[in-house]
C-alpha cells in the first residue's frame, strides 16, 4: 500500500512518543500513514516482546494508521549494514512514502541514533536502480522518499521546524498510554525505568506545550532535517 508518510521507530512506542500527534493530524487531513517498527523492544526493562506487540497494535488503532509492521531486527544489536538496509529498502519500495519520519540523530538510547543513520542511508539507497530487490518473486522499482525528518526523543534537540499539533495531543497521549507495560503505573511491580516515571509521562505533555508556546500555539512537535527545507513563498512559513 502506498502511503504519504512512513513513520519508523527502533522500538514500539518510539513513533508515538516522537510524532504521535503529527501522525494523528496528518491522518485527519486525509493522509495515508504507516508505521514500521525495527525491533520488538525485547530488551526493554519492562514488559515483553509479546506484550509490546499487542500494545503497539492498540496504539496503531488509536492513531488510525493504515498499517503497522515489525521488521524483527535484534533489539540493541541491529546494525547499519547491507542486510538491514536491504530489508528496509524492500519495505520502502513496497509502500513508497513521500515523507519518512524516524528516530532522533542523537539520543540517550544508542538504538535511536543507529536507527536514524540506517533509515537515512536506506532511503537514499532505495532510489538506486542498480540495487535490485524482489517482493513475492517480482522485481521492485526503485523509490526514494522526498524527505527524511527526525523526531525528537529524550534529548532536547533544537528542531529545524515545529509542527502545530494543537487539538491532537489527546490522541497522542491515548496512543502512548496504550503501552501500559512501559509507562507510569503506580501499581506496577516491575523495575522502575527512566521512561516509567510519572515525570516522564508528564513530560510528553509539557514538552509539547513548551514548544507550542515558542511558536505561538497550544502544542507542537519538533523535527530535525538533514537537508535544507525549501518553501515556495514566505507565507508558507506561517
Amino acid at each position: 500500500m502506498k502511503v504519504a508518510i512512513l513513520a519508523i521507530g527502533a522500538h514500539p512506542d518510539d513513533v508515538e512518543l516522537g510524532c504521535g500527534a503529527t501522525l494523528a493530524k496528518e491522518i485527519s487531513l486525509g493522509k495515508k500513514v504507516g508505521i514500521l517498527d525495527l525491533t520488538a523492544g525485547e530488551l526493554g526493562t519492562r514488559g515483553s516482546a509479546a506484550i509490546r506487540a499487542a500494545e503497539a497494535e492498540e496504539a496503531a488503532a488509536i492513531l488510525g494508521v493504515s498499517f503497522r509492521e515489525n521488521l524483527g531486527f535484534a533489539d540493541g544489536f541491529f546494525g547499519n549494514d547491507k542486510s538491514h538496509q536491504i530489508s528496509l529498502i524492500k519495505h520502502l519500495r513496497e509502500c513508497r512514502p513521500e515523507i519518512v519520519l524516524c528516530n532522533a540523530p542523537e539520543d540517550r538510547h544508542p538504538d535511536h541514533s543507529k536507527a536514524a543513520a540506517l533509515v537515512t542511508e536506506a532511503c537514499f539507497l532505495s532510489g538506486l536502480h542498480k540495487i535490485q530487490t524482489t517482493l513475492d518473486g517480482k522485481p521492485q522499482a526503485a523509490w526514494r522518499p522526498k524527505r527524511v525528518y527526525h523526531y525528537i526523543q529524550w534529548q532536547p534537540l533544537s528542531p529545524d521546524f515545529a509542527l502545530d499539533v494543537s487539538g491532537f495531543m489527546d490522541t497522542k497521549l491515548a496512543a502512548v498510554k496504550a503501552y501500559k507495560s512501559q509507562f507510569y503505573d503506580p501499581d506496577s511491580k516491575e523495575p522502575v525505568s527512566p521512561i516509567s516515571t510519572k515525570n516522564f509521562l508528564d513530560s510528553v505533555t509539557y514538552r509539547a506545550q513548551d514548544l507550542g508556546r515558542l511558536i505561538g500555539t497550544e502544542a507542537a512537535e519538533g523535527f530535525v532535517s538533514g537537508s535544507y527545507i525549501a518553501v515556495s513563498s514566505l507565507d508558507k512559513l506561517l
